[in-house]
């Protein structure tokens, strides 16, 4: 029997993971038109959601991906679909729910693991926060096989850092004890294609890679890689972002692993951004 992705806003994990789904059949949802001609260009059967009705897609589905940003209210994917996700339930093998490690809010630099307090102090980060607590109790109430991946900072193909340092607007924002997580897209696909293979109801698993770092050695070593001099450095409070740029640098924490290794036995191909960057850079050479 044919296994069924239903992937609510099909983006841009959500697409490498169906990359490696070989013989699914996958349904993307998306709110674009042009978007779902894209998807249909793929292979995939497209939805435009919110819009056209889920439920007969629910009710085929063996597999759902929850890839859909939450709001001040929560998840809006449960606001209008719960109710259909609870009555399949009996038929779904897995489902996933895509987070962000930005629910655990700032540790000042140091580590955080999946048994770590929720603690945001993001608009973002209470949001998620939110939906997270909504699709658990849903999964208690329903008995759904909820898997929950809380997503480090996510790049690959189209989004790495070589455009903005060869262009001259890359600048490296300088603030002392500041630490990001990031995961390569395909290293996430991984870990949920590891996940639909040893389903664990319940469990929960940050995607993150071995090497948290300062966002200003990210782009030196892209520099590096390009044969460029270092982006010029700028203080953090002279600095002119955007407001969600900003927000981004409230919060400095280090992401563990350690779960999604023992747990799934998943080995990254890009454990630290040095590997990535190669592989982006590799990439973009071959396209040329």
């Amino acid at each position: 029997m044919t296994s069924t992705l239903l992937s609510i806003g099909h983006g841009y994990s959500a697409a490498a993971l169906a990359r490696r789904l070989s013989g699914w059949r996958i349904i993307g949802t998306t709110r674009r038109a042009e978007k779902a001609e894209r998807l249909r260009n793929a292979g995939l059967e497209a939805l435009m959601w919110p819009g056209e009705d889920l439920g007969p897609a629910i009710a085929a589905a063996s597999h759902i991906l929850v890839s859909v940003a939450p709001d001040d209210d929560g998840d809006p994917v449960l606001r209008t679909l719960a109710a259909g996700i609870a009555a399949a339930a009996p038929h779904l093998q897995w489902v996933g729910y895509l987070s962000t490690t930005g629910v655990y809010g700032d540790h000042a630099g140091g580590w955080v693991d999946e048994s770590t307090a929720l603690t945001p102090s993001t608009r973002r980060g209470k949001a998620r926060v939110l939906a997270e607590g909504q699709w658990q109790a849903l999964a208690a109430r329903a008995g759904l096989p909820l898997h929950i991946f809380r997503l480090a900072g996510i790049y690959g193909p189209g989004r790495g850092p070589f455009e903005k340092v060869k262009n001259g607007t890359a600048r490296r924002i300088i603030r002392e004890n500041q630490f990001f997580s990031r995961i390569h897209v395909d290293d996430i696909a991984a870990a949920l294609q590891a996940s639909i293979t040893r389903p664990d109801p319940g469990a929960i698993y940050n995607v993150a890679d071995d090497d948290p770092a300062p966002p200003e050695d990210v782009l030196t070593e892209a520099a590096r890689l390009l044969g460029l001099p270092p982006p010029p450095e700028v203080a953090f409070d002279d600095a002119e972002m955007t407001p969600l740029a900003r927000s981004f640098y409230a919060e400095s924490k280090r992401v563990r692993n350690d779960r999604l290794k023992r747990d799934l036995g998943v080995r990254l191909a890009y454990p630290d951004y040095h590997a990535g960057l190669r592989a982006l850079l590799a990439d973009e050479v071959d396209e040329g």
